[in-house]
Parts: structure tokens; C-alpha cells; sequence
């Protein structure tokens, strides 16, 4: 009977040869000679894990390789750091596909990453890597714990995996929540710090330190997309060291242009070349004043620094919780002879003819503040007002809010105007007010 093709005799490793089909050779090996080795070592004789993890806030995953016999001679000299992202800048997926599909689909962004880590680390500097991981969740629902199980267990092993390959004494932190550890805030950093002793401030050599990272607000050029955000390189702002993107690190290329989605700096240029809003006055002994701006957009802030010393009494749905409440609320106040600020967003005519109307019936007049701040700024505030609950930013523990609350406002928004029943509409452009170290803290970037 004739043979069926592909089911003849095996060839000898004469015919088959000793080297892989070509198409092979294009898929870079994460396994090393030791990893084989170690394969098949009896359990009792395998070398311990090299890889510790820790969790820090439930929020922050950090793991360092041990690498003891690598570790730095001890020294009194400030310590240089060379911090990375990890995905797109030290490795990529070696399926090619946008994200890897498993704890193997991964090859080093370009074969000179392994040199130049291990180059560094010879020239006395402390290499880490700090990357956003906001697809890993440390507290998983009961829902998907099966799937956020298996994200953390191949996160870690790919982690290892590098590691094991550079075999130097190298820690990852990983972000995993849109918290003070996210990059571009600097909570990653300080956390490296504090593990490494670093904490004083003349310990780091930020003259000589760097980060390089992916995220570099960089717009489409040839074969490469645009990038996602300018994150890395705001994060190297706010630390305060020099930014290179992998391509010019590891590929010697020049800068390539970029753009920041918003500037804290220039923000606080812009509102200072402004007039500055002068003080509110109250028009009537009893009156209703509607507030109508996005979240973050300083209205809260505006009410206690210039309403509050006149007597208005504040009504607030993020207190109250629903407008039937604040309305109630404001009925009350009015009925006793208090005139009333609705602190609430207010976006739409819909929403602001409930309070007209309420005014009508009262008869009070109704007056409108519109608060003019730009998206930009007003996520800005919130993650500012959030994040900083110690530096008297967020007297109320307001929580971070997220980009959705800022989206929905810009669609449901608009303009007041006089035709819906006001006795008049003032408008408050954006002003920094508060301490030179509130103002430091403004100016980084937050989001």
C-alpha cells in the first residue's frame, strides 16, 4: 500500500539536520540553559524561587528579583537610578499581536535591552521597572476571580521570566488601580525610594537618573501609532530626572516631537494673564444662586471662600444624594429666610427649569454662577483633590472621579442663558488660589 504523504517513514536526524525550520528562528526564546537545567533537578534539590512579591494598599504589586550574588558594593555616593516601563519598551509580544496572549508571548523589545540593563547595573546604577498594570486586579470580584487569577499568575511568571534572563538585582513595581501609584503620579517612585533607602532627598542623583518609557505623547510617524498618552514623560517631569523614549535609548534616534493632552503650568500662565473675579455680592437679601459647571470645576471651593462669609446656606447632591432632597432642602432655607447656593453640576435646561421654576413659586429670584474651567483642568483638580487629602486640598474626602463624569457633563452642557428665568449670569473663569506648597503640588502632572 502506498504511503500517505506526511505519514512515511521518520526521517534520521541525519536527514531532519540539527537546526530548526527557518521559520523558527524568527521566534526569540525566553528559555534559558539554566531554566532547562533547573526543569530537571529533583524538587528537593531546585533552587528557591527568585522572584519575592509583596502588595502594597492593595493597589501596588512589587516584585524584586534576588540576584544576591549581583547586589552593588555598598556606598556613600547618591545612588543613580534607570527606571523602565515594561511593556513596548522592554519587551513586546512575540506573536506580534497588541497584547501578549500568555505568560511566553513575549520577546525583548530589541536584543540590545538585555546589554544595556546589564550595563547599567556595572556602572553603579539601580535599575527598576515602574509600570501601569491597570488590567491586573489585587482584589478580585467573585465574578471574574477565575479570569483576574490567571492576568496576575501570568503577569508574574513574565516578570520572572525577563528577570530570570538579566539575572541582576531588579524589582518591578506594578500599578494596578487608578490611584497615587499610577504613573504619572509619582507614588511608584517614592515607594522605590523607601525600599532602597532613598527616602532623603540628596540619596537619588536625579542630574544622572532617567526613565524610559513608551507613553511620550507622541504623535503617528511611519510605522509607529500614535501613542496612548504622554504618561511616562509627565512622570519623569514630576520626579524631576531626563526621559527618553526606547527608541532613543536603545536605538540611539533623535527626540521626536510631542504633545501634552494639558499642561498644569501653562494652565496656571493662562489664568494668571485673566483678570481676577471680583468678589460676589449678593443682590437680594433673599435669593436662590445656582451653580452650573463640571465636576472639579472649583465650585464647592467658590461657595466657602465667597458665599459661606455671606450667609448662604450650601445644598449639594453629592450630600443629599437626590434632587427631590436638595429641593426640599432649599424650600426649607428659603421658608426660614436663608438664602441658598445649589452647588450641584446643573448641566442642562432641563435640570436648571426644576430650580427656575422652584424660584418662581417661591418668588425669589434665581441667579446663576457658570463656572468656565476646561475639561483639562477640571480633571486636573479632581485627581489633585483626591490623591491629596493630606495637603488640605480635600477637606471633604472627596473620592477620584472618574473620566466618564467628565465626558457625560461635556455632552449633557448647555450655555445658560437669561430667556430660562435668571435675574443674572455671571461667569467665573478659573483661579489658583491657594499656598506656594498647594500650588507645587497643582503643578505637576496628575492624570
Amino acid at each position: 500500500m502506498p504511503e500517505r504523504p506526511g505519514l512515511g517513514k521518520r526521517p534520521s536526524s541525519a536527514d531532519r539536520g540539527v537546526s530548526p525550520p527557518p521559520a523558527k528562528r524568527k521566534q526569540q526564546s525566553t528559555t534559558t540553559n539554566k531554566a532547562v537545567a533547573n526543569f530537571f533537578t529533583p524538587l528537593s534539590k531546585k533552587e528557591p524561587d527568585q522572584m519575592a512579591w509583596r502588595v502594597v494598599n492593595d493597589s501596588l504589586l512589587i516584585g524584586r528579583y534576588r540576584a544576591a550574588a549581583h547586589l552593588p558594593k555598598a556606598t556613600n555616593a547618591k545612588r543613580k537610578i534607570a527606571a523602565f516601563d515594561f511593556d513596548s519598551t522592554l519587551i513586546t509580544p512575540a506573536s506580534g499581536k497588541k497584547f501578549g496572549r500568555d505568560a511566553t508571548d513575549w520577546k525583548w523589545w530589541h536584543r540590545s535591552v538585555p546589554h544595556k540593563l546589564r550595563q547599567l547595573h556595572e556602572d553603579g546604577y539601580l535599575v527598576a521597572v515602574l509600570s501601569n498594570q491597570a488590567g491586573i486586579s489585587l482584589k478580585p470580584d467573585a465574578k471574574t476571580i477565575k479570569s483576574d487569577q490567571k492576568r496576575l499568575a501570568d503577569f508574574k511568571a513574565k516578570v520572572s521570566a525577563v528577570f530570570a534572563q538579566l539575572e541582576l538585582p531588579i524589582s518591578v513595581y506594578a500599578a494596578t488601580s487608578h490611584d497615587r501609584y499610577r504613573k504619572p503620579r509619582v507614588g511608584m517612585w517614592e515607594e522605590l525610594r523607601e525600599d532602597y533607602d532613598l527616602e532623603k532627598a540628596e540619596a537619588v542623583d536625579l542630574d544622572n537618573s532617567f526613565f524610559v518609557g513608551d507613553a511620550a505623547g507622541r504623535e503617528a510617524s511611519g510605522s509607529r501609532t500614535k501613542d496612548f498618552s504622554c504618561g511616562d514623560r509627565n512622570f519623569a517631569a514630576n520626579v524631576g530626572i531626563d526621559f527618553r523614549t526606547p527608541e532613543e535609548y536603545f536605538l540611539g534616534e533623535d527626540p521626536s516631537p510631542f504633545t501634552r493632552e494639558f499642561d498644569p503650568t501653562a494652565a496656571l500662565r493662562k489664568a494668571a494673564s485673566r483678570l481676577v473675579v471680583t468678589k460676589f455680592q449678593r443682590a437680594e437679601s433673599l435669593e436662590i444662586v445656582l451653580f452650573c459647571g463640571s465636576p472639579g470645576a472649583g465650585k464647592s471651593s467658590f461657595y466657602w471662600r465667597h458665599l459661606q462669609p455671606l450667609g448662604y446656606a450650601r445644598v449639594n447632591q453629592d450630600i443629599l444624594k437626590t434632587r427631590e432632597k436638595c429641593m426640599r432642602a432649599a424650600e426649607e432655607l428659603i421658608g426660614e429666610g436663608t438664602s441658598v447656593a445649589i452647588d450641584n453640576t446643573n448641566a442642562d435646561i432641563e435640570t436648571r427649569a426644576h430650580w427656575t421654576a422652584l424660584a418662581k413659586r417661591l418668588e425669589v429670584p434665581i441667579r446663576c454662577v457658570v463656572f468656565t474651567a476646561s475639561s483639562g483642568v477640571c480633571e486636573h483638580n479632581n485627581a489633585v483633590r483626591a490623591l491629596n487629602a493630606g495637603h488640605d486640598t480635600n477637606p471633604e474626602q472627596r473620592l477620584l472621579l472618574p473620566k466618564l463624569a467628565f465626558a457625560s457633563f461635556k455632552k449633557k452642557y448647555r450655555e445658560p442663558a437669561m430667556s430660562e428665568g435668571f435675574r443674572d449670569i455671571v461667569r467665573v473663569d478659573f483661579q489658583f488660589e491657594g499656598s506656594e506648597e498647594q500650588r507645587k503640588l497643582w503643578s505637576m502632572f496628575w492624570f
